[in-house]
């Protein structure tokens, strides 16, 4: 733990079809854990960097208290960021509503559009609420401190309860989220299970 420093980012292995972990996991000569052993291998992890000082504030993010990523958390938090560059992405409000933007992908045609247009951006498209909300939930319930419920309920035009209708209580009830009068967040339970929850909640 004296080489961590004040941050850490851990993320388990995820094998994507066409790369060499793939070739390696069909020959047999990767063998990834079973899921029970991944799901105790990251409850291990959360525990002894937290027993050290570093706890988590995202999924796969470890911090001493002060040292969070703000750049990151700005992503996390469904905050404005702006793409530049072949390929990026970003999210911005104007005019009340949240816009996708994309760069164009290859660095020529990037160069390209900025000469003739003086911007790289291929496609800027409204996102509606439902997404809207959607991805607000699928970055704000990666974070320890979940997403503000006032901002959660204003991106969706009603209360959190009549936002997720029936969905909701079973996973309040079976401790994989918390609601309170300022945030719903996941608890570490949730955040372990994640994807299953939003399945859930969405």
């Amino acid at each position: 733990m004296t080489l961590a420093g004040e941050h850490l980012s851990l993320y388990q292995l995820t094998i994507e079809p066409g790369t060499a972990f793939a070739t390696l996991e069909r020959r047999g000569d990767l063998l990834p854990p079973e899921e029970e052993t991944a799901a105790a291998l990251f409850e291990t992890t959360q525990n002894r960097l937290a027993a050290h000082g570093l706890p988590a504030y995202e999924i796969s993010n470890h911090a001493r208290p002060g040292a969070e990523c703000r750049h990151n958390l700005t992503y996390w938090r469904y905050q404005d960021y702006v793409g530049i560059g072949p390929g990026a992405h970003g999210r911005l409000t104007r005019e009340g509503g949240k816009f996708a933007t994309r760069q164009h992908r290859t660095p020529e045609r990037w160069l390209a559009a900025v000469e003739r247009m003086g911007t790289g951006i291929e496609e800027m498209a409204a996102i509606d609420r439902d997404t809207a909300v959607e991805e607000m939930l699928m970055m704000g319930l990666r974070l320890t401190e979940g997403v503000e419920r006032v901002r959660l309920e204003r991106a969706a035009g009603q209360d959190a309860e009549s936002l997720f209708g029936g969905s909701l209580a079973p996973l309040l009830e079976g401790g994989f989220l918390t609601l309170d009068h300022e945030r719903l967040a996941a608890t570490a339970a949730g955040r372990q299970r994640l994807n299953a929850v939003l399945a859930a909640l969405l």
